[in-house]
């Protein structure tokens, strides 16, 4: 495979370069997961790359035909992707649906359920129109697309259930009396089974507040520069667990920091991570105990 391997661990490698050059070398359906968030199409050009919003889509297609290839039948894409305004104006971009419309119409892709991250801890954004003449609210939400090649991937929200609500436990506590409810909806006694946790919501609330963990601490004492645009590893984890076993290869063409190799680590799943900038998976190096790394190179 093409691509300078930066380090590796028990179950992963980070390689450098560009995904277009380091994807035709993975063999056809030989993984099962692609988490990933790529760079958005922002209005403001990022130091780690991006393209614009007119432009994405055409950009995404080469990547999207290498991704369809090397899934597995019953593999998924899980794509972090959040929205853009239209420069100058205080309306949106419709990219990532039309991102979204293009894999389903034209690369194969199915869409197996739509997600939404909603981040607490986002700043008021763009400025121009939330906080100076405070006729938007803030973005909060990034959309999540979960793609797959047929229409049964691999799945099971039991690997994913939540603590049950207070409510809940006292309703499994009391037990509840069947009936048909105002909606129409025929609730059973089944409704009381203690299933050990509650389903999941496809809005998934979680705060990226990350300050003072292990990689942020290893980029401080190295004096390297953190990658600007993390996800938290909770949100890759949630979906390796939910879409893959112990064993499967995750796949992350836009590694960053890398969260989606540490998630897939902790979790004993095998993964790849590329990535175009090498300082930033240098840095990502730190997300892994010492003793599991069997090569690094500077």
């Amino acid at each position: 495979m093409k691509g300078e391997i930066i380090y590796s661990t028990r179950y992963g490698k980070a390689l450098i370069g560009d995904s277009l050059e380091l994807l035709p070398a993975l063999q056809d359906e030989s993984v099962n997961l692609i988490m990933t968030s790529p760079p958005f199409g922002l209005v403001r050009k990022k130091e780690y790359g991006n393209v614009p919003a007119d432009e994405y889509v055409e950009w995404f297609k080469p990547f999207a035909r290498h991704f369809h290839r090397i899934l597995k039948k019953n593999g998924s894409l899980v794509i972090d992707i959040g929205g853009s305004w239209i420069p100058g104006k205080p309306v949106k971009s419709l990219y990532q649906y039309e991102l979204l419309i293009t894999l389903c119409k034209e690369m194969g892709f199915n869409l197996a359920q739509e997600f939404f991250w909603y981040n607490s801890a986002k700043l008021p954004s763009p400025a121009e129109w939330v906080t100076v003449r405070r006729i938007r609210v803030k973005d909060a939400v990034n959309c999540i697309w979960w793609l797959s090649k047929t229409e049964n991937p691999k799945s099971n929200n039991k690997n994913i259930l939540v603590p049950y609500s207070d409510s809940m436990k006292t309703l499994l506590k009391k037990g509840y009396k069947s009936q048909l409810r105002p909606s129409g909806h025929d609730i059973s006694t089944n409704f009381c089974r203690n299933n050990n946790g509650a389903i999941p919501s496809n809005m998934i609330s979680l705060a990226n507040t990350e300050s003072n963990g292990k990689y942020l601490k290893y980029c401080k004492s190295n004096n390297l520069k953190p990658h600007p645009a993390r996800y938290p590893c909770a949100l890759p984890e949630m979906f390796i667990k939910f879409l893959t076993e112990k064993g499967d290869l995750i796949l992350d063409p836009f590694a960053g920091s890398n969260a989606t190799g540490e998630a897939a680590e902790r979790l004993g799943r095998k993964w790849l991570a590329f990535e175009l900038n090498k300082p930033y998976l240098i840095a990502s190096r730190g997300r892994f105990d010492k003793e599991i790394q069997t090569t690094i190179k500077n």
